[in-house]
């Protein structure tokens, strides 16, 4: 080979890198289950698991904390996504209410700040004309 040793590892690493991104996606999502009879049934299906699996993505890299930005899907989808919870509305505030067995309010708060302030960022972008 004509590459550094150096080169041929990182070249390997990154694509181990891909493959444990593909089966995070076989396992959290199950994108994998395509049993409808008609390609493009198939095809549309793949389509959305690809959507849900980068909304996972996104969710990971720009909304969680850096102390549990390592969680896998399957990890947020339990914890955060699959969680029940209370919703009580009184006249002048809602208040959300869950099981602090999964998330402790002071995470659940970052969370919720760090989607608050991406929401802000995303308005004062300016809009792509296409």
């Amino acid at each position: 080979m004509s590459s550094s040793p150096q080169a041929v590892v990182h070249f390997y690493n990154r694509r181990g890198t891909c493959e444990q991104n593909i089966k995070e996606g076989k396992h959290a999502l199950t994108w994998t289950r395509l049993s409808c009879a008609k390609y493009v049934s198939n095809q549309v299906r793949l389509a959305l698991f690809v959507l849900a699996y980068n909304l996972g993505n996104f969710l990971r890299r720009f909304a969680l904390p850096k102390e549990v930005a390592h969680w896998s899907l399957s990890s947020i989808q339990l914890k955060l996504i699959k969680i029940g919870a209370k919703i009580v509305s009184h006249s002048r505030m809602t208040v959300f209410q869950m099981a602090e067995v999964a998330v402790p309010e002071k995470l659940f708060r970052s969370m919720l700040s760090r989607i608050h302030r991406l929401g802000r960022a995303c308005a004062r972008a300016p809009a792509l004309s296409l």
